[in-house]
């Protein structure tokens, strides 16, 4: 009877380990995945299209001319002409200094010099017979010259004492009044030619080969829906170092009354399209701690690569380098992908933005 009793413990033991190593094993052979369906995932196909591109950038505007006006001598002003925001032709008298000192002087000179001809002219009449030496005429003609040239450097000093607008304008505020003592450094007016204004703006280091003398860009500024146009005339001549930016100018066309010098100004422009450009969905870049990457399909394979992006718009983003065209990239589930993970795809989203 024990005996008995030993076998049946025995068999019962066997049993027990026999079912255990099969439990085991299926346990051991589900972590391996290879029974697990490929996750199903949207897809875009990369094809090149024409896109523009578009920007906008900060501007200033700008007189045509614009000059701060000085005294070229120092003086009294006796007469002031200057009226604030008046308009002004060029030419038209600003201010009137004293000068009474330079035409006293003037005066004196110029009898000196009705003097010193008569005396040029009795000599010439002895140098003829010979009563004089030609030495002795050519001192008094020298004479002559010499006060003729004192004449010339009052006159000027007397025109110097004048002060005209250089160019037609708008006189801003004024700040001085008549009888003011002025110097070469005070400054009696600004002037500011309004009738043509310009625009500078500023572009980003990459798009300076694209613009272009003549280029049309259109802008609007504070207080006004209404978008204006300007015409490229000008680019500086080096990009600035601290902001990898191309200064711009451009000759405003048309005008406004609300448009004045030193108004914000919103600039947009428009580049030539690029007939080929690769534009995909903006979901399906991964940004990477250094670089973006996108998910490639690959024969039911995920394949993680990288690209370089370029521009935006509310959809798409530009690829300027990664992607070829015919490339499927994966636009969802992104986070659920692996690398080297198994794939299908469910449906291919192009024509949907």
């Amino acid at each position: 009877m024990r005996i008995r009793n030993i076998s049946l413990l025995l068999i019962s033991l066997s049993v027990l380990t026999a079912c255990g190593g099969k439990k085991k094993e299926a346990t051991q052979q589900k972590p391996g995945g290879s029974n697990q369906p490929p996750m199903r995932v949207d897809a875009y196909i990369v094809t090149p299209q024409s896109f523009q591109e578009d920007i906008e950038v900060p501007g200033t505007i700008v007189a045509n001319e614009k000059v701060e006006i000085h005294p070229e001598v120092s003086g009294r002003i006796v007469q002031l002409n200057v009226v604030e925001g008046k308009y002004v032709r060029k030419g038209t008298l600003l201010a009137k200094l004293y000068d009474g000192d330079l035409r006293a002087q003037l005066n004196k000179i110029q009898i000196q010099l009705a003097l010193a001809k008569k005396t040029e002219e009795r000599q010439a009449q002895l140098l003829k017979i010979q009563g004089i030496s030609q030495q002795d005429y050519d001192i008094s003609l020298l004479q002559v010259n010499s006060l003729n040239a004192d004449i010339g450097i009052l006159q000027t000093s007397i025109a110097k004492t004048v002060v005209r607008a250089p160019f037609s304008g708008k006189i801003g505020l004024n700040a001085i009044s008549p009888g003011a003592y002025v110097t070469p450094a005070t400054v009696i007016a600004v002037i500011n030619q309004t009738d043509q204004l310009k625009l500078d703006f500023t572009v980003p280091e990459k798009y300076t080969g694209q613009i272009k003398i003549g280029q049309l860009v259109s802008f609007t500024f504070e207080g006004s829906s209404k978008q204006l146009g300007a015409k490229v005339i000008a680019t500086e001549a080096n990009v600035m170092e601290n902001t990898r930016s191309l200064t711009v100018r451009a000759a405003v066309v048309g005008s406004d009354n609300g448009l004045l010098p030193g108004a914000f100004a919103k600039v947009k422009l428009s580049f030539d399209p690029d007939p080929n450009a690769i534009l995909i969905p903006t979901q399906a870049v991964l940004p990477q701690a250094r670089g973006k990457k996108v998910i490639l399909y690959k024969s039911g394979t995920a394949v993680f690569a990288e690209v370089t992006t370029g521009i935006r718009d509310s959809a798409r983003v530009q690829v300027l380098d990664g992607l070829q065209p015919g490339d499927t990239v994966v636009v969802t589930g992104l986070l659920s992908v692996r690398p080297e993970g198994k794939i299908q795809i469910g449906k291919i989203v192009n024509g949907q933005k």
